[in-house]
């Protein structure tokens, strides 16, 4: 299960950001999941709370977001959402398409908490 090193490489960056910003604790972190990213939403929130014991995400709150494949048509030029096993264009049905969106992991949000809040 790889979900649970990409959960200790999350809490490394989070141990990093509460130290650059003097922070006590981490409250909530959203992470962005592209569901061609190869990363399960469920398994990484289950791994979190395994490798969050103990660390500076102790009580943190994971929100996942999951991310649809987005393709660029290289032929019409469009920007369409579209469905994992079928990346052609939505618009006009050329396979030479361009994945923009739907296999990222993104940590694209934190809060965190500080002695002044």
């Amino acid at each position: 299960m790889h979900e649970l090193s990409l959960c200790q490489n999350i809490i490394d960056q989070l141990t990093d950001l509460a130290n650059v910003h003097n922070a006590v604790a981490v409250a909530r972190i959203e992470i962005r999941v592209g569901v061609l990213s190869g990363v399960e939403a469920q398994l990484l929130r289950n791994a979190f709370t395994l490798i969050q014991v103990g660390t500076i995400a102790e009580t943190a709150e994971l929100i996942t977001e999951e991310a649809a494949p987005r393709v660029s048509c290289r032929a019409c030029g469009a920007e369409s959402e579209t469905s994992p096993n079928n990346l052609s264009c939505p618009v006009c049905a050329s396979l030479d398409t361009k994945l923009i969106d739907g296999h990222e992991l993104i940590l694209a949000r934190v809060e965190l908490v500080t002695n002044e809040d």
